[in-house]
């Protein structure tokens, strides 16, 4: 057999020469196989590198905030105050509030999920068939208007697998196979598909206004946009969520990471056979997100958006219990925990953290602590494979596989497969003001840098000149005083003169005032400010009264126009926050919920950040502008009410399934209504207890009835108008004398 070419690939002996050790061999495999704490380590350090401009910008923005003068800001021996004016605050806060209002201002969070224009798998509008016969299945109506007891006959139980992220179907997360729908874990056919075979439910609308209809897709859609809701509420979201608002508007980015699985201890008190209670809480698994602060997140320096990341790096710092907490948590390694407990702490502080910090801290305080990397990001099969990750066999040591790492020191913690399906990067990145050529966006106070120091620097020599010209100085000529005399100034002071010295010894001089020049250049850049930041003092509490701002219509033209911008900042939110946070709770819901979630069809995730502005307001004043049109006797055949009605309460923020009724509640209703009706009429026909009885008529015949004066007095006539009677008309008052007869 022919001996192989000695080549680059296959010879180990290939570093002999450049070794300088006559005879010893390399391991080529070896040598080419890298430490994964290594490489988590190097993208750590790359990405730290990438990032020191941002960390100056935020550092600057940081002390604009604080009201606080940075070490390298050098003031004269002249110069006496230091006077910062934190007009930054004040503007970061009212960006801060703007946004909150428009997140939890309506009272819902502004993630909505809508079924798509067609939707697949799922009806979007059906109607009982009452012709067909229902073949023996009892009827048991829901709100949705579909069978309970069809649904409740799938008897398959969850699959086992060793994999606990089997659970799912393995797709993009937000597409269903057609007519699919997850219960207990797996997916089973379709609810109408099962109902269509048995033949009671029919696709489309039905002529006859008596068959009750339902809208499987969007009533599917509500249920899993109410869910979400809850899930949001219930982990705490809300407050995570504002503390990226504040750091968006601060520095101008904020950043949210989840939804994560997360073990929710539920209080709940049982009582035993012997009658005495006993306290068992209950773990419920529930999604979770966390507000993670700019300082402490490491993106691919090469990336824009988080979608172009090949890796993100989350820096911890732990205390020992934080550190010993995690061996709780799954696929940590326990012994890698506790041999970097007995080594010790590991954490130094960055630059930018001792800058941070208000008071100096010791460097027992400091040595407390360690520094954990959470990597996220790809990783080469080969790699993933050497610390024990199990990939399948038709991965290719060449292929890139999603993994999550935690590394501390030279230990790694935890190596696992992405856990999500489909892989993403769990983590919510959001500008303020997007920066298309960095990751990292604009924040207000980075916008208004320029105009604040200004200001500062006009404050400043507004209060020294003050200072200076509110006193006097004093100009003394010492040579015609008696000498040995104090020089302090008090009321009633005596300077003693020499002896036939002439003229004025002491003169007080006086120096300009210049404060007001100054301060209006403070007021000049405040309105730069404004202009800059596009968030106007009058927005925010301004006082003083402006041309434009005596009256309210000229008030509303301002505020108005000043929404314009927030309206950019807000569809930020829209874009990379509200959308991917609901996608990202969607495939949560489809892959780890417990219960039974009723999915079925494609659905969509829209962000209503932009719509909580103004759209919904609008769209709910068309459709009470519609619903009055409809009341027409001519209009009113051709609308469905009961659907207007239901989409009106949607656009007010009201559960339509709490506070409507269903048409067979409401025919019961409107059944209800009109017997007290009648009642009420029968009751106002019957005589009332102490009436005058009814007058005779003038020739004492038929009673009648007395005339009602109405609420004038003049039984609906009226006064001073009309026509004086003339001679031989009704209700003439005066003598005619008679006619002489004829002839």
């Amino acid at each position: 057999m022919a001996e192989k070419e000695n080549t680059f690939l296959t010879a180990n002996n290939i570093y002999e020469d450049v070794e300088g050790e006559s005879g010893k061999v390399l391991d080529l495999e070896f040598s080419q196989r890298v430490n994964l704490v290594g490489i988590v380590k190097d993208r750590f350090e790359q990405s730290e590198e990438g990032r020191q401009v941002d960390e100056r910008r935020w550092l600057k923005a940081y002390e604009n905030y604080r009201g606080l003068y940075a070490k390298n800001v050098k003031f004269r021996e002249s110069e006496k105050s230091r006077v910062f004016v934190k007009i930054t605050k004040t503007k970061v806060l009212a960006a801060f509030g703007q946004l909150v209002d428009v997140i939890f201002g309506t009272g819902k969070f502004p993630i909505g999920i809508n079924e798509t224009k067609v939707p697949e798998g799922e009806y979007a509008s059906a109607h009982l068939d009452t012709q067909n016969p229902m073949q023996g299945i009892e009827m048991s109506l829901s709100n949705e208007g579909v069978p309970d007891n069809i649904g409740n006959r799938v008897e398959d139980e969850p699959q086992e697998t060793d994999n606990p992220y089997d659970i799912g179907y393995d797709g993009d997360g937000k597409t269903l196979k057609a007519g699919a729908t997850f219960s207990k874990g797996v997916f089973t056919d379709s609810l109408e598909n099962q109902a269509e075979d048995k033949g009671f439910l029919k696709e489309g609308y039905s002529a006859d206004p008596k068959v009750l209809e339902v809208t499987p897709a969007k009533e599917a859609a509500r249920r899993l946009e109410k869910l979400i809701h809850d899930q949001i509420e219930e982990s705490n979201g809300s407050s995570e969520i504002r503390n990226a608002l504040l750091e968006s508007a601060l520095l101008g980015t904020g950043i949210v990471k989840g939804p994560f699985n997360f073990n929710k201890k539920l209080s709940r008190w049982t009582t035993d056979e012997e009658g005495e209670r006993e306290y068992n809480p209950l773990e419920v698994r529930v999604p979770r997100i966390e507000f993670v602060s700019c300082w402490d997140f490491y993106p691919d320096p090469s990336a824009t958006d988080i979608d172009e990341c090949e890796y993100v790096i989350h820096r911890h710092k732990m205390n020992r219990s934080q550190l010993r907490q995690l061996q709780n948590m799954p696929y940590f390694d326990k012994d890698a925990i506790r041999e970097c407990i007995q080594m010790g702490s590991n954490y130094v502080e960055k630059d930018f953290e001792q800058k941070l910090k208000d008071n100096s801290r010791t460097e027992e305080e400091q040595g407390s602590s360690y520094e954990v990397l959470e990597y996220w990001g790809i990783m080469d099969a080969e790699y993933a494979r050497e610390v024990g990750i199990d990939l399948p066999d038709s991965v290719d040591d060449l292929d890139e596989v999603q993994i999550n790492a935690w590394v501390t020191g030279d230990k790694l913690l935890r190596a696992v497969i992405n856990p999500f399906t489909p892989f993403r990067i769990p983590y919510h990145a959001f500008p303020y003001e997007r920066n298309p050529y960095n990751f990292f966006g604009i924040g207000i106070a980075e916008n208004m840098d320029d105009s604040q120091q200004i200001m500062n620097g006009h404050a400043r020599m507004a209060i020294d000149n003050l200072a200076l010209s509110g006193s006097i100085v004093f100009d003394i000529d010492e040579s015609a005083l008696v000498g040995g005399q104090s020089m302090e100034i008090y009321p009633g002071k005596v300077f003693r003169r020499q002896a036939g010295m002439a003229g004025q010894s002491i003169y007080g001089l006086k120096f300009p005032n210049t404060a007001n020049e100054n301060m209006m250049m403070f007021d000049k850049f405040r309105q730069l400010a404004d202009e800059q930041t596009g968030l106007p003092s009058y927005s925010h509490g301004q006082t003083g009264v402006q041309s434009m701002t005596r009256t309210a219509s000229g008030m509303s033209m301002l505020l108005g126009a000043a929404s314009l911008n927030i309206k950019t900042v807000v569809k930020n939110l829209d874009d990379f926050l509200l959308k991917p946070l609901g996608e990202a709770y969607f495939q949560w819901n489809m892959q780890f919920f417990e219960g039974d979630l009723d999915v079925k069809g494609d659905l969509e995730v829209k962000a209503t950040g932009t719509n909580s502005l103004m759209q919904k307001e609008v769209r709910s004043q068309r459709l009470t502008m519609f619903l009055q049109t409809a009341q027409s006797p001519a209009i009113a055949p051709f609308v469905k009410i009961s659907k207007l009605i239901s989409e009106l309460a949607y656009s007010l923020d009201l559960d339509p399934d709490e506070i409507l009724n269903d048409p067979e509640e409401a025919a019961m209703m409107a059944q209800i209504i009109g017997m007290q009706n009648n009642g009420q009429n029968a009751g106002e026909e019957a005589q009332p207890t102490g009436q005058q009885p009814p007058t005779m008529g003038a020739a004492g015949g038929t009673p009648q009835a007395p005339q009602e004066l109405g609420a004038t007095g003049t039984g609906g006539g009226n006064i001073g108008t009309g026509n004086v009677p003339q001679s031989g008309e009704d209700q003439f008052s005066g003598t005619v004398a008679p006619a002489p007869p004829v002839g």
